[in-house]
């Protein structure tokens, strides 16, 4: 199965098309449109996080690239074998080429619930049910995944939902594991808090803590 990527000038949110336009107009430097996954659709890991920030991914191109939530996020990656090079988001916001600094993912490929940036990093309901298309056509496109870790609440239902699951089946809890034994497959689904600044500068997530999601998911895969 294939999969494409919501179009540049995707129409599909009324109010982040609104928004899009007007951060054109505001910034016209940045890349200003649905952020395309990074990584290989025959990689067996796959991290869904929430949007785009306004002058993270919404800049670069790149998901979770140029905000505080990828330096954690890619520190762990790197650190147990998912990601190799040198990241730089100054080189990719400035090609808007997601691999313009030769930093790489290794079976391992980033998405997000929702492709555009939202206003105050809050997408509304009907635009994560809007963007649920896009996330369930990627998953039912990699033939070799084995492992989903859901970055937040929102994610978490973001997936389950793509699945056609239950959500009262599969309760969110940072650190949860959740066997999804689905048609064609088996699945284990993962669970950590988001990486984001407050959660970081809060203590809710620790770089350690999510260092031992990320050991977790290589010993699910290694096994």
């Amino acid at each position: 199965m294939t999969f494409t990527s919501p179009s540049y000038d995707c129409p599909l949110c009324p109010r982040l098309v609104h928004f899009r336009e007007g951060n054109r107009k505001n910034y016209p430097t940045f890349y200003n449109g649905p952020v395309p996954s990074f990584g290989s659709l025959d990689a067996e890991f796959l991290v869904v996080g929430l949007a785009p920030g306004l002058k993270g991914a919404n800049q670069t191109g790149r998901p979770f690239t140029g905000d505080y939530a990828g330096i954690i996020l890619y520190s762990a990656l790197e650190k147990f074998g998912f990601a190799k090079g040198s990241y730089d988001p100054e080189k990719v916001a400035k090609t808007k080429k997601q691999d313009a600094d030769g930093f790489e993912l290794l079976n391992c490929r980033i998405t997000n619930a929702v492709r555009c940036v939202p206003q105050a990093n809050k997408p509304e309901p009907s635009e994560i049910k809007l963007c649920n298309k896009f996330l369930a056509a990627e998953i039912a496109a990699m033939p070799n995944l084995k492992v989903i870790l859901t970055l937040g609440l929102v994610s978490h239902k973001a997936v389950i939902s793509a699945l056609s699951l239950k959500q009262s089946a599969y309760v969110f809890g940072h650190g949860a594991t959740h066997h999804l034994e689905l048609i064609n497959c088996s699945l284990q689904l993962l669970n950590s808090y988001h990486t984001s600044r407050y959660n970081i500068n809060t203590g809710t997530l620790t770089q350690t803590m999510f260092d031992e999601v990320i050991e977790r998911v290589k010993n699910v895969i290694g096994s």
